[in-house]
Parts: structure tokens; C-alpha cells; sequence
């Protein structure tokens, strides 16, 4: 039984994703172009449009490798499109996304973190007014963030867009069947994960990142990567599906172009196609209603444990939330080793990562915990945190 979360998440994955995605013709088709791969145009066309209706964005493009690279080319594009090359990152990011982010646009943006509020474990909006100014290109946040807590989207996208930055919006595509789409309060640009749509965990994968924004043509030319779109054949009734502006890529440009593309996450692309046609909007709309039960729950009957608290409990969570050890006198290495011996894999271990919570772990729960698995883990944690 595992509780891990903090970027890849045990869902459940329809028998019909892996009976698409294992299909010859997306499973081996790793290149091809508009006029001879047509089944792989349309599907991730079908993927791109699914996914605009979402996020309430009008223009998606196709996976990148991750949700990590996913983000760090949201920061890059949100520079090239404002001229500006500072951004602001919010502390409560993950830590990985963060490192990944500074790696890969060191070389052209300058980046800058601030601070969250200890207690609500939500972002200060204080310490990022105090940063922003002429120079910011963008903010980048997640909603919910890192520790699962729901930020204010709309007040966070009225000061960033004071300064004249975009806000660039990490974003958990299993979260929108009932939290506002990013799209709604304002978000500039909007990155992800699709690992939840579909995919298996598998050593830590599998995942793709998707990118999303308006239908702004300076906007839209920011991308690297290519965009799928759809056109009328001389034939009445018939369409083709092919690249959009190509001449943006460094497949046309090379050298010149936006950024260094290559290999994508095409095949993980189809499959969240295919789970998000066969979820449909209800769908969607049950499984984040499920997701907060679950949640809400085991908040309630873990914040019972003599010794133990929730890190931040005034705030409204979606899938994840921190438990906070430092009364129980253990560490969370000692408990999850505990936890172990029981066959569960407690949360991640947030000491060392973030200092400021001391002895705390990240839990996430998803549709596939029942009620029972939640008071197993509680009756455990109760065992090992007094021994």
C-alpha cells in the first residue's frame, strides 16, 4: 500500500488506454508526417483539443518529455514573449521541478525564488508583490502547489499581471473536473503532467508534459515544439491534420530556432486522449469528487493521532497534504521505516527539503485508497509514532 505522491501518482488506469497505446500503428510509430500517418495526427489532434476544453485554453501542443521540461520551456517562453529575463519561482514549488527549471534556462534567464507562508503552506503574496517589478517576465506557480493546498488563483493573476508579467501555472490535469480551470483566473500560460491521465507508474514514469495558453499569435509563437491542426481536404467531408506554424521549431530552423526539440511523449499523449474520451466531463467531475472525500477524510482521522498534526490545517487541499511528526519526538526516516514493515509506503519525507516544517511528511491519496486502506494507515501510524 503506498501514500507517495509529490509527482506520480498511483491512478487507475482504464484496460482500454493500454489496449490502444499498445496498437502497431501508435505503439511503433515513433516519426512519420501529416500525408502518411494520419491515425497518430488526429489522435493527438483529438488529445490537444480534449485537453483545451480542460484547461480552458484555446491552443495546447504536443507532450514534452516530462511535466518538469514542461514547465522549465513555459519559463523560457513567457521570456522570449515579454523581453524580460528575470522570473520569480514560488518557494513551494517541488524541489525537482525547481532544479529543473534553473537548469535548463540559466544560460538566458535569471531566476529568483519567494517565499510561502509556513502556516497555510500557500505562497506569501506579500513576499512576491515585494519581488516583482519592470524586469519579471513571470511567475511560475503549481495550483494546487507541492503540498496540495489550493491556492488563490484569481488574486495571484491580478498582481502578476500588475507588474506586467505573465503567470506561468503548474497545473494537475486529474484536479480540473472540480477545481477552476486555470484558464478561467487568468493563467498566461499553463504547464503539467499527464501522468495521471492514464499512465502506469513505472520506476517513476510514465510521463509527458503538456503546455497550454491562448490563442494569442505572439503567444503561440513561443512554442518549440510542434502544434497539431486541423484543415479541410479538396474532398467535401474529409480532413487533414498537419503542423501548425512550423516554422517556429528547430525542426525548420535549426540553429535559429525558439529552443532544441526532439524526441516527445507522443505515445503518452494518445493514451491520455484515450482516457480522457472514455471519462468524459462526469467522469472527470467523479473522480476529483472522490480524490476530496478521500482526502477530507484522512485529514480528519489522522489529525486524531495523539502526537500528531496536519501542517496546515486551515487550507483546502486536493489530493496531497503534509502530516507534521515534530510532536511525536520520531523522524519521518524512522517512521516510514516503520510503516515498511507493515507493507506501506508512508510520504515523502519533507525534512531535509523543506527545513521550515521540520520533521514532516507529504501524503497522497487518490481514488484507488478505500476507506479501509486510510484506516490502516492511520491505525498504523498511531502503532509506530508511540513505540
Amino acid at each position: 500500500m503506498s501514500f507517495l505522491g509529490g509527482g506520480c501518482y498511483q491512478h487507475h488506469v482504464p484496460a482500454i488506454c493500454d489496449e490502444i497505446n499498445g496498437r502497431s500503428e501508435f505503439l511503433t510509430a515513433y516519426a512519420g508526417e501529416p500525408y502518411e500517418d494520419h491515425g497518430r495526427f488526429q489522435a493527438l489532434w483529438e488529445y490537444c483539443s480534449m485537453m483545451g476544453e480542460l484547461l480552458h485554453l484555446d491552443v495546447v501542443g504536443i507532450p514534452t518529455y516530462d511535466g518538469l521540461q514542461a514547465a522549465a520551456t513555459a519559463c523560457c517562453m513567457a521570456a522570449r514573449y515579454t523581453g524580460r529575463q528575470r522570473v520569480l519561482l514560488a518557494g513551494n514549488l517541488s524541489p525537482d521541478k525547481r532544479s529543473h527549471i534553473r537548469t535548463y534556462g540559466r544560460s538566458t534567464i535569471v531566476f529568483d525564488s519567494f517565499a510561502f507562508d509556513a502556516v497555510t503552506g500557500s505562497i506569501d503574496q506579500s513576499a512576491l508583490a515585494a519581488q516583482l517589478g519592470p524586469d519579471v517576465a513571470a511567475v511560475c506557480i503549481d495550483n494546487p502547489n507541492y503540498f496540495g493546498a489550493i491556492e488563490d488563483g484569481p488574486a495571484l493573476a491580478r498582481l502578476v499581471h500588475a507588474s506586467g508579467a505573465l503567470l506561468v501555472v503548474g497545473v494537475d490535469p486529474g484536479s480540473l473536473g472540480v477545481l477552476t480551470a486555470p484558464g478561467d483566473y487568468g493563467a498566461d500560460i499553463v504547464c503539467g503532467d499527464i501522468q495521471t491521465l492514464g499512465m502506469h507508474m513505472n520506476y517513476g514514469g510514465g510521463h509527458g508534459g503538456f503546455i497550454a495558453t491562448r490563442d494569442e499569435p505572439a503567444l503561440v509563437m513561443q512554442y518549440p515544439s510542434r502544434l497539431f491542426g486541423i484543415a479541410p481536404t479538396e474532398v467535401p467531408g474529409q480532413y487533414g491534420f498537419g503542423d501548425v506554424a512550423y516554422q517556429r521549431t528547430s525542426f525548420d530552423k535549426r540553429e535559429n530556432g525558439n529552443e532544441f526539440v526532439g524526441t516527445a511523449a507522443a505515445l503518452w499523449g494518445i493514451t491520455a486522449g484515450v482516457y480522457l474520451a472514455s471519462m468524459g466531463p462526469q467522469g472527470m467531475a467523479e473522480l476529483g469528487e472522490g480524490i476530496l472525500q478521500r482526502v477530507a477524510y484522512a485529514r480528519e482521522q489522522i489529525a486524531a493521532i495523539p502526537g500528531v498534526r496536519l501542517a496546515h490545517p486551515g487550507s483546502a487541499h486536493f489530493k496531497e497534504f503534509v502530516v507534521d511528526f515534530n510532536a511525536t519526538g520520531r523522524s519521518v526516516v524512522t517512521i516510514n521505516a516503520l510503516l515498511r514493515e507493515h507493507a506501506i509506503f508512508g510520504g515523502h519525507d519533507l525534512s531535509g527539503l523543506f527545513p521550515q516544517l521540520g520533521q514532516a511528511g507529504l501524503y497522497a491519496f487518490t481514488e484507488l485508497h478505500s476507506q479501509a486502506d486510510i484506516d490502516t494507515l492511520v491505525q498504523t501510524l498511531a502503532r509506530v509514532t508511540r513505540q
